[in-house]
């Protein structure tokens, strides 16, 4: 009972539920938010179908086929990408909306809304939950690019944090807590400042938090995170507890390209989870604030032992590489909602050391959302201009890398087949913005 107890977010809303559910009733709030039960599998070092049946609880085998089967292929890495059949479950969960927005200003909540809307809303996903919202601030340099502000070309903008932040208590969350690791030593607070970002605005929304998850921050121990059916390339992942520590993961991220992994979304955005102090050139200082080059590739960091990686059958390319990674850790910690901003972005790499030439001024003028990040994120490929998301290696934008979101799919954590998507809003057609 206690994995039904993660899933439902504690006390009081077991009770709102009722300790003893119908499996009708459970399944039909499994099969709306499916992600919930992966993360309470993931919390849960023990479980059997006979200590479920012991609570009390009797479970049909067919409603939950999807969950268990397709973690279970988390190791097998099938060739080919066939398209695979999707449970009803399974194809819930693949609702995506794409909505115009064309600039910052007063229409960027409205725009979000209607997303949720089209998805079916977010409340029974965060009603009295605390809800992580993992941010996109990679490289932590606010240095204007290409002439406009980085919240207008590669890390996430002010305007969507605060318009995701007041949606998320309109709908009941109880608490949310804003995170990203760094490459400071500060207090997240200070650099969301820094970035010009109107931090008592934010807290004046609610019960807001923040945390630089470069380290143990306020927490006390890693969490040790298991990757269902064993990984690609890791087994496991110690991160910061706020990883841990909440009920509901919102990856807000923007619509771009990636030197090494093609287009980075709102699963790439996981990258960043793994600790600095663990995962980065000065592992093993709580002080780091070293970038994850041993994750990208080990040359000349083989001293760096990385917690939870397997000891063989692991390439040192990291075309090969950081695929593998964005799927072993959106398996180990799943995404509950996906939010890619295409308000503003750009093309030719991630961040400024792509190198100017390469990088291009974007404006789709779209706000992308859903519940599965597989499936959002194949929206938002879409979206650039790249007619296959599951495309092969050699294929743009996976010319030079593996497909992570094939590589997700084939894990089981999603579908990327935009004929199996339920895409609401906008069609491709209209939203398609070239990324070249």
């Amino acid at each position: 009972m206690d994995l039904l107890w993660r899933c439902y977010g504690g006390t009081s809303a077991c009770l709102r539920a009722g300790y003893y559910l119908t499996a009708a009733k459970l399944e039909a709030e499994l099969s709306e938010h499916p992600q919930l039960f992966l993360t309470a599998l993931m919390k849960t070092k023990s479980f059997s179908r006979r200590s479920f049946i012991q609570q009390g609880l009797v479970l049909a085998a067919a409603p939950l086929a999807f969950t268990w089967t397709r973690v279970g292929l988390l190791a097998a890495e099938t060739a080919g990408g066939a398209t695979q059949t999707l449970s009803p479950s399974a194809l819930s969960a693949a609702k995506v909306a794409v909505v115009p927005c064309r600039t910052y200003g007063p229409e960027v909540r409205p725009a979000l809304e209607k997303c949720f809307d089209l998805i079916g809303g977010v409340g029974s996903l965060v009603k009295n939950k605390t809800v992580v919202v993992k941010l996109n601030l990679t490289g932590s340099d606010f240095k204007p690019v290409l002439g406009r502000p980085v919240g207008e070309m590669y890390m996430t903008h002010y305007t969507t944090a605060l318009a995701l932040g007041s949606l998320l208590f309109a709908a009941g969350a109880r608490r949310v807590r804003f995170v990203e690791s760094t490459q400071k030593r500060d207090a997240f607070e200070t650099t969301l400042a820094e970035a010009g970002w109107d931090v008592p605005a934010l807290s004046a929304l609610g019960k807001v938090e923040f945390e630089n998850t470069r380290n143990l921050g306020l927490g006390k121990k890693y969490s040790h995170l298991r990757v269902p059916g064993g990984g690609y390339m890791f087994s496991t992942f110690d991160l910061n507890h706020t990883y841990e520590d909440t009920d509901v993961l919102v990856s807000l991220t923007k619509l771009k390209n990636h030197a090494t992994a093609g287009v980075t979304l709102s699963m790439k955005n996981l990258f960043g989870l793994p600790p600095n102090s663990l995962y980065g050139t000065e592992a093993g200082k709580e002080s780091a604030t070293g970038h994850r080059a041993p994750m990208h590739d080990p040359k000349g960091f083989e001293g760096i032992k990385l917690p939870g990686m397997k000891e063989s059958g692991i390439s040192a390319e990291p075309g090969w590489r950081v695929p593998r990674i964005t799927a072993d850790m959106c398996a180990a910690r799943p995404i509950h909602l996906s939010i890619i901003d295409g308000i503003m972005a750009m093309s030719g790499g991630e961040g400024p050391w792509c190198g100017e030439k390469l990088l291009k001024a974007t404006t789709p003028g779209v706000l992308i959302a859903g519940f599965n990040p597989v499936s959002t994120d194949a929206v938002g490929t879409a979206v650039m201009g790249y007619a296959n998301p599951r495309a092969a290696r050699g294929v743009k934008p996976f010319q030079d890398c593996d497909n992570h979101l094939l590589l997700a799919e084939q894990a089981g954590l999603g579908t990327a087949d935009l004929a199996q998507i339920d895409l609401r809003g906008m069609p491709i057609e209209k939203a398609r913005y070239p990324y070249g």
